[in-house]
């Protein structure tokens, strides 16, 4: 059975090159900001040759071997946010190298470990980009029991299939008109590793199909790259954190030796400096320009996008289903300046309108608006204390309308919702209604405690608290009831309200959704 040995790592490595010199000038012309370095497909070839010049200077023995030096030159030489990551790709591959022979499922298994290894070392993958190939790629072969040459032709067909769905998956992209540039890259490196094992590609086998889009504007950030040596693993998380709050696509990539690739794009390089020196010696520094985003001509596509972060993930669903940009955080967590900046970033058009589902999640929300990594964008945040104050923007939100008076009919929308909750006290405590004891269900309107139903929680005293807040609610008007429903809610709670209401409040519609939260069993609207 063939395997992977010295002298198709040392010509993969030359494909690899060749194929990337061949596209380097379509690559760098898919310059879209924040998904894409300035120059791609320059930092993926500078990258792969220093790697195989590497690599020609050594004399490895094994297959092992051959690929620890061609990932360790590539780590080293590791240029701009693709160059970094492609540095990973190799080195998940030499990784799993080492435990076993790279025939067809030894290959199959190596992608799975350059895809762990790749991702893990992106502070916030992002959907679209040449690790959603990757990803793609793994899950494909994950099972393949072929032989090398059937591994490695599935793998670069797939990345090719998985390449042009990227701009499906990323707004930025879609208005460009363009494939991710360093997931073109990929396709490239796994082409090549194709053609050597099969013995029949002299040239890249898939084309490029993508048109550039339009005049590049001065830059905005900048990106900052350095090499860091002398630096405690267990501080790299921090670093991240650290990293994660100057800008967006931050990268520490080791190269399995105790060195690290550091890679940001930011507005303050000075701090992404110092970042670095405060926990190891940083060396090899570069910073160039950034590309500002994809510029969009009136009335040439998409000219702003609405976006929402939340909490829970059934909530989160329902948003992406009607067409937004979601970002979901975890219960009780607050999404990080690179993960906001990335939700506002990474939509279509210049002006973006962020729903945040709650108070901490608006706050960081304004902070992001404010950050000089979204300084071209027009973000407008309509504040929401509730989930359901998003679902109501939305209903309101209208592409066809003059942007001003969109935002302007979204914010209304949301003030103008009441909103009710059900909890489960999870202690004692004193409210305006009276004593709650832990296990009763507490009803609030607007986060006050209207009233309280003494425990144990059942479907029944559920829905009579439920109906009970909505009482207090209707009774200033309202004609819509939404309910988004927590993880603890009983299964016919819904139903089971819908129908009281109906009872009670005929005139109302009313709408359940699965919500998902964990803070409360019931969240409810009324409009």
């Amino acid at each position: 059975m063939r395997v992977l040995d010295v002298a198709a790592v040392s010509a993969w490595s030359a494909a690899c090159v060749h194929s990337l010199a061949v596209l380097r000038p379509s690559i760098d012309g898919i310059n879209v900001y924040p998904v894409a370095d300035s120059d791609t497909g320059s930092n993926l070839l500078f990258t792969m040759t220093a790697a195989r010049d590497a690599l020609a200077e050594a004399e490895p023995e094994t297959t092992a071997e051959a690929l620890a030096v061609f990932a360790k030159g590539a780590v080293a030489a590791a240029k701009g946010n693709s160059g970094v990551i492609m540095s990973q790709v190799v080195r998940g591959i030499a990784e799993s190298a080492a435990a076993r022979e790279l025939d067809g499922p030894g290959l199959a298994e190596a992608l799975g470990c350059a895809d762990r290894a790749a991702t893990g070392a992106v502070s916030r993958p992002v959907a679209g980009t040449i690790l959603t190939v990757l990803h793609t790629v793994a899950a494909a072969v994950r099972d393949a029991k072929g032989s090398l040459e059937e591994v490695a032709a599935e793998a670069a067909s797939v990345a090719a299939e998985a390449l042009e769905e990227t701009p499906k998956q990323l707004p930025v992209l879609a208005v460009a008109g363009v494939v991710d540039a360093g997931a073109r890259g990929l396709v490239a490196v796994l082409d090549a590793l194709h053609g050597v094992i099969s013995g029949g590609l002299t040239e890249p086998e898939h084309p490029l199909e993508a048109h550039h889009h339009h005049t590049i504007d001065a830059p905005t950030a900048w990106e900052v790259m350095y090499l860091l040596d002398g630096v405690d693993e267990s501080s790299l998380p921090g670093l991240r954190k650290t990293l994660s709050g100057l800008g967006d696509s931050v990268t520490v990539a080791g190269d399995g030796a105790g060195a690290y690739a550091v890679h940001v794009h930011c507005a303050d390089i000075g701090a992404a400096l110092e970042a670095g020196i405060e926990l190891g010696r940083p060396r090899r520094v570069r910073v160039e320009p950034l590309i500002t985003p994809t510029p969009v001509e009136v009335g040439g596509g998409i000219d702003r996008s609405v976006v929402a972060v939340v909490h829970g993930g059934p909530l989160a669903e329902l948003l992406r289903a009607e067409g937004v940009a979601v970002l979901s955080v975890p219960p009780g967590a607050s999404p990080t300046v690179e993960e906001m900046l990335g939700l506002i970033n990474e939509a279509a058009g210049h002006h973006v309108t962020v729903l945040p589902g709650g108070q901490r999640l608006t706050a960081a929300a304004d902070a992001a608006a404010g950050h000089a990594m979204a300084a071209d964008r027009d973000v407008v945040v309509i504040p929401c204390v509730s989930p359901v104050q998003v679902l109501a923007a939305l209903a309101v939100h209208d592409k066809d309308r003059r942007t001003n008076d969109d935002v302007v009919a979204m914010a209304e929308a949301a003030a103008a919702t009441r909103r009710g909750e059900l909890r489960i006290a999870q202690e004692e405590s004193l409210t305006w209604v009276g004593r709650a004891q832990a296990g009763d269900v507490v009803g609030l309107v607007d986060g006050e405690v209207v009233l309280i139903e003494p425990a144990p929680a059942s479907e029944t005293s559920l829905v009579a608290a439920a109906v009970g807040v909505l009482n207090r609610m209707l009774a200033l008007g309202g004609e819509l009831v939404t309910v988004l429903t927590g993880v603890d809610a009983p299964v016919r709670l819904p139903g089971e309200l819908a129908d009281q209401l109906r009872l009670e409040h005929p005139e109302v519609e009313v709408t359940s959704y699965a919500g998902g939260q964990t803070d409360a069993v019931l969240l409810m609207g009324v409009e």
